[in-house]
C-alpha cells in the first residue's frame, strides 16, 4: 500500500465537485485516509509550492491557490502514486487523457482542478505539509 497527496483546488470547490471527485477516487479504488478542508494562506501556498518559485507561474499559482478553501486528501493504493497521476491527466486539460479527471472538469492549465504528488518522495514531503 503506498500514500500520496491529492489536492482539491479552488476552482472545483468552488464549483461544487468535490463530491464527484471523491466518488471516483472510491470508484477507482483509493482509500481516503485522511481529508481536510483548509483555506491556504499566501505564506501556506508560497511554502507548498517552493519548487517552482523560480518559475514564471509562481505568483499566479500562489494567488490562485490561497483564492479559496482546498480539499486535501491523503491516498491510499497499491502504486498509488503513479495511479493517481493517470486517474488525473495531464497538467493541461487540452492534452489529458479521455476520462481524466482533468480532462472532466478542469478548465485550463492553472485551474485544473487537482493537485496530485509526483514521486515517492513528494508524496512524504507532501502528505506531512497537510497531515504532520
Amino acid at each position: 500500500m503506498e500514500r500520496t497527496l491529492l489536492i482539491i483546488k479552488p476552482d472545483a470547490v468552488k464549483r461544487n465537485l468535490t463530491g464527484y471527485i471523491i466518488w471516483r477516487l472510491n470508484q477507482a479504488g483509493f482509500l481516503i485516509a485522511e481529508m481536510r478542508l483548509e483555506r491556504l494562506s499566501r505564506q501556506m501556498a508560497r511554502e507548498f509550492y517552493a519548487v517552482h518559485k523560480d518559475k514564471s507561474f509562481y505568483e499566479s499559482l500562489v494567488e490562485y491557490m490561497s483564492s479559496g478553501p482546498i480539499v486535501a486528501m491523503a491516498l491510499e493504493k497499491n502504486d498509488a502514486i503513479a495511479a493517481l497521476r493517470e486517474f488525473i491527466g495531464a497538467t493541461n486539460p487540452a492534452k489529458a487523457a479521455c476520462g481524466t479527471i482533468r480532462q472532466e472538469i478542469a478548465l485550463n492549465v492553472q485551474e485544473n482542478s487537482v493537485h496530485a504528488s509526483d514521486s515517492p518522495e513528494n508524496a512524504a514531503k507532501e502528505t506531512a505539509f497537510f497531515f504532520g
